[in-house]
C-alpha cells in the first residue's frame, strides 16, 4: 500500500481570493476517491509537528510571525487557523517519513496545505508558512539517513536550497523556470563549504518542456543521485511546471510526473511526495494522482504529454559544473 496524509483541518487555512486556496485540496481529494487504487491507499491523520523539531529548521522569530492573523508578506495570507494548520502540514509529512522509515509502506503521498518550499530559515513567504520538506529531511538527517530532495515546481525552492547549502547529507535538486519568482536557484548555485555540490539548479527557459526534463534526469539529477546514495526521497510535487499552469511556463504533461517518479524510484524505493504548488485544479489532481497510481504500481494513463524547447546548454553547463563532485 502507499501511505496519504490528509486531514480536513488542512481546509482552514484559506482565502478564496487566493490560488493557494482551500479548493486545491478538495478537488485533489475528490479526484482520488474516484479512482480504482483509492482503496489501496493507507491513510493516515496528521499530527502537530513538535516545535523542537520546526525550531531546529527555523528561527524562533519566524516561528512567532507565523501565528500573526493577516499577510506575512505580500503574496502570503494567514487566518487564524493558519499556524494549527501549518504545525499539521509539517506533521503530517513528519508522521509519514516515520511510517516509511519504520518500514510500515515504502511509500506515500503528503496532501497538506500551506505549501512550504519557498519558507526560508527565518522568513514564510511565497505562500509558504513553514518549510515541510525541509523539516522532514532534518529529522531525517538527524536521525541518520542521507536525503534527496527533489523539486518539480515551476517556482525555484529558495527556502530549501537557503536551509540546506552549507549541508552535504541533504542533497537538493530542482529544475524550474527562470527567470521567476523568486529569482533564486541559478546555475552556478552549487552549495557552499561542505555542500558544495549537493545543491543543483537546472533553470529552464520559458517552453522547456519533457524532452529537457528528460535529458536533465538522465545525464544528470539521476547519475548523481545514483552516486549520492540516499536512503530517502522527498518530492516537493508542485504541479505548476505542467504546460496549462497560469503561473507556469513550462510544459510538461501529467504523465510525465509518472515518469518522475519511476526514475527516482530506481535510486531510493523509500519515498514521500509532499504537495508544493499547482493551481489549475483539474490538472492537480490529476497529477497527484497520476504520482499516486505510479508509487503503488498501477499508474493512470492520461495521454497528457507535451513538447518543448530543448536544453542541451543547460545539461552542457551543468556537467561543466559538477564534474569536480559526481561521475557525470
Amino acid at each position: 500500500m502507499t501511505l496519504l496524509v490528509y486531514s480536513d483541518e488542512y481546509l482552514l487555512h484559506n482565502n478564496d481570493n487566493h490560488p493557494e486556496n482551500a479548493e486545491r485540496l478538495k478537488a485533489i481529494i475528490s479526484y482520488l476517491r474516484e479512482q480504482p487504487f483509492y482503496e489501496n491507499l493507507n491513510i493516515i491523520a496528521p499530527e502537530h509537528a513538535p516545535l523542537d523539531v520546526i525550531s531546529a529548521v527555523h528561527s524562533e522569530d519566524m516561528i512567532e510571525r507565523a501565528k500573526r492573523i493577516g499577510w506575512l508578506d505580500p503574496d502570503t495570507y494567514t487566518n487564524s487557523y493558519t499556524y494549527n494548520v501549518a504545525l499539521l502540514a509539517a506533521g503530517g509529512l513528519l508522521k509519514a517519513c516515520r511510517e516509511i522509515l519504520d518500514g510500515n509502506e515504502k511509500n506515500g503521498f503528503a496532501a497538506i496545505r500551506p505549501p512550504g518550499h519557498h519558507a526560508t530559515r527565518n522568513r514564510s513567504m511565497g505562500f509558504c508558512i513553514f518549510n515541510n520538506v525541509a523539516i522532514a529531511a532534518n529529522w531525517l538527517a538527524e536521525n541518520g539517513k542521507k536525503v534527496l530532495i527533489f523539486d518539480h515546481d515551476v517556482h525555484h525552492g529558495n527556502g530549501t536550497q537557503d536551509i540546506f547549502y552549507d549541508r552535504n547529507d541533504v542533497m537538493y535538486m530542482s529544475f524550474h523556470l527562470s527567470p521567476h519568482y523568486p529569482g533564486t536557484g541559478g546555475i552556478d548555485e552549487i552549495g557552499r563549504g561542505d555542500g558544495e555540490g549537493y545543491t543543483i539548479n537546472a533553470p529552464l527557459s520559458h517552453g522547456a518542456g519533457e524532452e529537457c526534463v528528460r535529458k536533465l534526469m538522465e545525464e544528470i539529477f539521476i547519475p548523481v543521485a545514483e552516486e549520492f546514495k540516499p536512503d530517502f526521497i522527498i518530492i516537493s510535487a508542485g504541479f505548476d511546471s505542467h504546460y496549462s499552469d497560469m503561473l507556469g511556463g513550462l510544459k510538461l504533461g501529467i504523465d510525465f510526473y509518472g515518469d518522475i517518479i519511476e526514475m527516482l524510484s530506481k535510486v531510493q524505493k523509500r519515498m514521500i511526495a509532499s504537495l508544493e504548488g499547482g493551481y489549475v485544479k483539474e490538472v492537480l489532481a490529476r497529477g497527484v494522482a497520476k504520482e499516486i497510481s505510479q508509487m503503488l504500481g498501477e499508474p493512470l494513463k492520461f495521454n497528457d504529454r507535451a513538447s518543448g524547447s530543448k536544453c542541451d546548454d543547460v545539461v552542457k553547463r551543468l556537467k561543466e559544473l559538477l564534474k569536480n563532485y559526481w561521475n557525470i
